[in-house]
């Protein structure tokens, strides 16, 4: 048998292997998918972990964990215990936020820092309490170096009053004084617009967010609740 023979049946046994090997991974795939489906979540991505034999799977509610068989499903947290127990789910959730971030830049209402230092972003509703005394604050915020940009995350959920009421606020022509006006516990005029409020909300519960405000960093980290000015600008610091 020839050489150049040899090379080409060797080149196609590898592709057929390969081929193979990528349709057992589909098929396993589209098997977990069907089973986070009957547990209510919606898987969105599926990747390994440093962990053999453990699948890290995305979904609109966080991230969990699977088999890669698909019979035993994990809810919890993936520690590496010798790399100073890092966090390898917050890691992964840092990373979902972050994106999800990006993916609405052009979509949030911003209330920006003239010296920019830091930026944050918040999932926020308009009748929660700490929401309100957050916004009440922007412009300390701002004289801190600390641009705000909001995310919608209506606490009542979807087709809610809340939804609707903050749906008027990005829907409004000047949304930054609907934004003050409905914290302010004033009723905005009621309009509706193709802003993604539902994909914003639904990201909020991808994120782990539990309640409002939520406010996540630069690096994707999250820290639930108010925090005031400057305490906010000592952890930005850090």
């Amino acid at each position: 048998m020839s050489s150049k023979l040899t090379t080409f049946l060797s080149a196609v046994s590898l592709l057929v292997v390969s081929n193979f090997a990528l349709a057992t991974t589909s098929d396993e795939e589209a098997a977990i998918k069907t089973k986070f489906v009957g547990l209510g979540l919606q898987a969105t991505s599926i990747k390994d972990t440093p962990m053999k034999g453990l699948k890290e799977v995305s979904t609109d509610r966080g991230i969990f964990y699977v088999s890669a068989d698909g019979q035993f499903f994990i809810a919890g947290r993936l520690f590496d215990l010798n790399n100073n127990m890092k966090n390898l789910t917050e890691v992964a959730m840092q990373e979902l936020r972050l994106d999800g971030i990006a993916s609405f830049k052009d979509s949030m209402i911003v209330y920006p820092a003239k010296n920019e230092k830091h930026r944050i972003t918040v999932f926020t509703d308009t009748t929660c309490g700490y929401c309100r005394k957050l916004h009440g604050q922007m412009s300390e915020y701002n004289d801190l170096g600390i641009t705000v940009q909001y995310l919608a995350f209506p606490r009542g959920g979807i087709n809610s009053k809340s939804f609707y009421d903050i749906q008027s606020v990005w829907c409004a022509q000047d949304q930054q004084k609907a934004m003050t006006e409905s914290k302010s516990g004033n009723n905005v005029k009621s309009a509706q617009c193709s802003a993604p409020i539902e994909a914003q909300y639904k990201l909020g519960q991808a994120s782990g967010v539990n309640g409002t405000p939520a406010i996540v960093l630069d690096d994707g980290s999250m820290i639930p609740g108010y925090k005031p000015p400057s305490e906010l600008l000592n952890i930005l610091a850090q």
